[in-house]
């Protein structure tokens, strides 16, 4: 009932067990390695097994659990010393009945030059010494334990079925106190209810505890124990007695179904499918077994796909690719693990079905063999851990949720000796089946948010070029980085005129929906400035398209007053022209922080453009502001995140964002980062933006200009010009398509346009042809009939041209074409 003072104890006390008289016993010779050297004909009735059979194995195989091959091993080290000993042992018969049977080994003799053992057995009851003829008439055979101590708690009598329960032989309890005999945690407790019952008179009913008992050391047991006094007719207290059950099965019901409530809180904390299996092998384990392994299927690790891929209606399974997700083991490291967490494993335990993934239930092996020819062949790396460290019962379940394999989840026991029995097995399906379900909804979580957050990502720039304008550099926070990116957004957009327009802007709200929202507004500043519009009426149109999506949103009351609970009411931005021939910046914002410029001295301003109203109030104008920029200097466009805070008012914070893009030992991109990094060191709750442009001016020598007369005749003279040009700049290749372009260009504008003319030619990455005039007619693409004179210009244009378009000017428009340099 208490842990064991160590076991040659436990030899000793066996060991004074009266002797058997082994003329009729069963009886084997066992050599010093314990390898079977004779059999005798009473053995091989006791056991069915006959000597052919036996003779030359190891007796151990002869024994019934392998609990019982480690107290066997202390027998035969005692009997190398040279003392006998006798007791019990469990075997089993043949057809697999067990045998408890009373066992003697004689020291060792020589047999030849090899010293051997005589092991004798009788399969019957021990002759127990009688007690009381009038107690032994009505209690021994009472199914519950029973015992009478004496006032110093020295055993005075005991019934056979405590004798069984304790496996301390009657003759050697008596005398003696229960902690001399079973020395452990409770002994002390027991002995002292028993003295209070002595002190007192009053009884203790039903009490609990759990321990151990001699008969069966290595398996943790449970008891209800009652004491009451003893009292003689002069009412005088001469003794106590106590009664014992044995509520194991009771008890180990009780723990499971706790074990099994408590596993309701500890797995699925967190919707991560690996956090869950590991969650699932921490839990079982020591509780449960003594190792535990979590493979799941590769697809249920991936983020990618959708459906139930492996139902009850999928493929077969045998050899199915999984990773294993959990381990745990009572060993450090779990050295009996065949793969770590990560690795690739094929783990099917023998014997199993084609189905067992999909549709078979629950393996159970009470007692692993692992000599078993099936564990060799498959398992030959499971079945060497199995003899190493001594697992010798699993339990395999195979985990599925919603029809969906998932995978499989292994039990073990070693140091825990007790085998798995069938209700063991209902408690790791259900501890299974709330874990499945936990996975398959990390599962999915995971695959709808990896694809939310792909989603959102792919809606920013993936890559940011200013051409030969502005050398940029972006840095994005979101509020919550496990949700991806919310409602900020910036962009640089390459315009005509080796000009780059720069936008920033702010939806209100974080998660897909703003992400959303932001999709939309970013697609339609990129096409209202692809059509050349001026920043404050790039601004208007925008304002107008996010009234128009507010409309579209269901409103939650009367008259739609929620429109903006779809998260554009709020929106900001700025939208900046950056012209590197002038190096002037052109730039208009609607309710959006302005933005900081760093000159080439290092000098920081605030240039503050009309601030305008937010994006979908509509019915407010928005205004324009240029500014000019010296070569090299810095232009920041940044979110409110950036600069707003609890602890600090706006103003110094942006002074305090000045400073940081002042410095001058960081190159662009780290610049950028830090400034973030040390402006905003924590984590807030609303998404940051920062993009930065280093300007460049364009060289006077990669533009010239001329004014063209309306005269058709001036044709020529600017053909001419741009040919000697082409070959200035050493690109002759070309000369022919440059002077075709400006010959339509310029006729158009002489037949069509108003004075004065001029025509432009840039070199930066692109070629670029302008012809300017004062008309505000825009030209429009024809596609003349085989009868037609003319109408061919602009679609000439068009072929040779890499792009082409028009924007207006306050003194009229623009008509451009670019062509790729060689």
């Amino acid at each position: 009932m208490d842990a064991p003072r160590d076991n040659q104890d436990s030899l000793r006390a066996e060991g004074r067990r009266e002797p058997i008289d082994a003329a009729g016993d069963a009886a084997a010779v066992v050599s010093r390695d314990g390898l079977v050297i004779a059999w005798t004909r009473a053995a091989e009735e006791l056991l069915g097994l006959p000597a052919e059979a036996v003779v030359g194995t190891h007796g151990l195989r002869l024994l019934a659990t392998p609990g019982d091959r480690a107290r066997a091993a202390a027998v035969a080290e005692r009997c190398r010393s040279g003392s006998g000993w006798s007791g019990r042992f469990p075997v089993r018969h043949r057809d697999g009945h067990l045998l408890d049977v009373d066992v003697r080994v004689s020291p060792g003799f020589r047999v030849g030059h090899e010293e051997c053992y005589l092991v004798s057995a009788r399969d019957r009851p021990p002759q127990w010494v009688a007690g009381e003829s009038v107690l032994n008439g009505f209690l021994t055979r009472s199914p519950v334990g029973m015992a009478v101590l004496d006032t110093q708690l020295r055993y005075v009598w005991l019934n056979d079925t405590l004798e069984r329960l304790g496996g301390v032989p009657r003759g050697q309890r008596l005398g003696r106190r229960l902690g001399d005999l079973l020395p452990g945690l409770e002994a002390e407790t027991i002995e002292g209810l028993m003295s209070k019952v002595l002190e007192t008179g009053s009884p203790v009913i039903d009490y609990e505890y759990v321990g151990w008992s001699w008969a069966d050391p290595h398996r943790q047991r449970a008891y209800s124990t009652s004491f009451f006094p003893l009292v003689d007719p002069d009412d005088t207290v001469s003794g106590v007695c106590y009664m014992v059950l044995d509520i194991t099965e009771r008890w180990t019901a009780r723990r499971l179904l706790t074990l099994v409530n408590e596993a309701g809180t500890r797995i699925g904390t967190t919707l991560d499918v690996l956090s869950t299996a590991q969650e699932l092998a921490d839990f079982a384990v020591p509780a449960f077994a003594d190792f535990v392994a979590v493979d799941l299927l590769e697809p249920v690790l991936s983020t990618e796909g959708h459906g139930a891929w492996l139902t009850d209606a999928g493929p077969v399974l045998v050899g199915a690719a999984m990773r294993r997700a959990g381990l745990r083991s009572v060993r450090e490291g779990s050295p009996e693990a065949a793969a770590q967490v990560g690795d690739r494993v094929d783990f099917v335990p023998p014997p199993h079905d084609d189905h067992l993934l999909t549709e078979g239930a629950p393996v159970l092996i009470p007692v692993l063999d692992p000599f078993d020819s099936r564990w060799a062949a498959e398992q030959p790396r499971r079945a060497a851990s199995m003899r190493a460290y001594g697992l010798h019962s699993l339990i395999c379940v195979p985990m599925r949720a919603r029809d969906t394999a998932l995978g499989l989840a292994t039990f073990l026991r070693s140091r825990n000796t007790a085998s798995f029995r069938p209700d063991d097995v209902l408690v790791a399906q259900d501890l299974v089946d709330r874990t499945a379900i936990c996975v398959d909804n990390a599962r999915r979580y995971t695959r709808e948010h990896t694809a939310a957050v792909t989603l959102q990502r792919s809606l920013l720039p993936q890559a940011l070029t200013g051409g030969t304008a502005v050398e940029v550099a972006s840095a994005y926070r979101p509020a919550d980085p496990a949700d991806g990116v919310g409602g900020d957004w910036f962009d640089v957009i390459p315009l005509s005129g080796a000009r780059v327009g720069l936008v920033v802007g702010d939806v209100v709200g974080h998660g897909i929906a703003a992400a959303a929202a932001m999709g939309r507004l970013r697609t339609a500043v990129q096409t209202l400035a692809d059509m050349e519009l001026p920043p404050d009426e790039l601004l208007a149109h925008l304002d107008d398209l996010v009234l128009r999506l507010s409309e579209e949103q269901p409103g939650e009351g009367p008259g739609a007053a929620d429109r903006g609970s779809a998260g554009f009411l709020g929106a900001t931005c700025l939208y900046a022209v950056y012209d590197p021939v002038s190096r002037r910046c052109t730039m208009a914002r609607a309710g959006h922080p302005p933005p900081v410029v760093v000159g080439p001295d290092g000098q920081v301003s605030y240039p503050e453009p009309p601030a305008g109203p937010p994006l979908g109030l509509g019915g407010l104008a928005f205004e324009s502001a240029e500014i000019e920029l010296a070569e090299h200097s810095l232009l920041g466009l940044y979110t409110n995140g950036l600069v707003e805070s609890e602890t600090a008012d706006v103003d110094s914070r942006m002074a305090r964002l000045g400073d940081l893009l002042a410095r001058r030992d960081l190159d662009l991109d780290a610049l950028c980062s830090s400034a973030v990094r040390d402006l905003v060191p924590e984590q807030q709750s609303d998404d940051i933006a920062l993009l930065l442009a280093r300007t460049h001016a364009l060289a006077a020598e990669n533009v010239v200009s001329w004014e063209v007369p309306v005269d058709p005749a001036a044709v020529a003279d600017v053909r001419a010009r741009a040919t000697r040009q082409m070959a200035a700049w050493h690109l002759d290749d070309l000369a022919m398509t440059t002077e075709l372009i400006v010959s339509e260009l310029v006729t158009n504008a002489i037949r069509y346009a108003e004075p004065p003319l001029r025509l432009r030619l840039l070199r930066d990455s692109r070629l670029t042809c302008e012809v300017a005039d004062a008309s505000s007619t825009a030209p429009r693409l024809r596609h003349a009939r085989s009868t037609d004179e003319g109408g061919r210009g602009l679609f000439l244009v068009a072929q040779l041209a890499h792009r082409w378009g028009a924007r207006y000017t306050p003194e009229g428009k623009i008509i451009w074409a670019e062509q790729e340099l060689p």
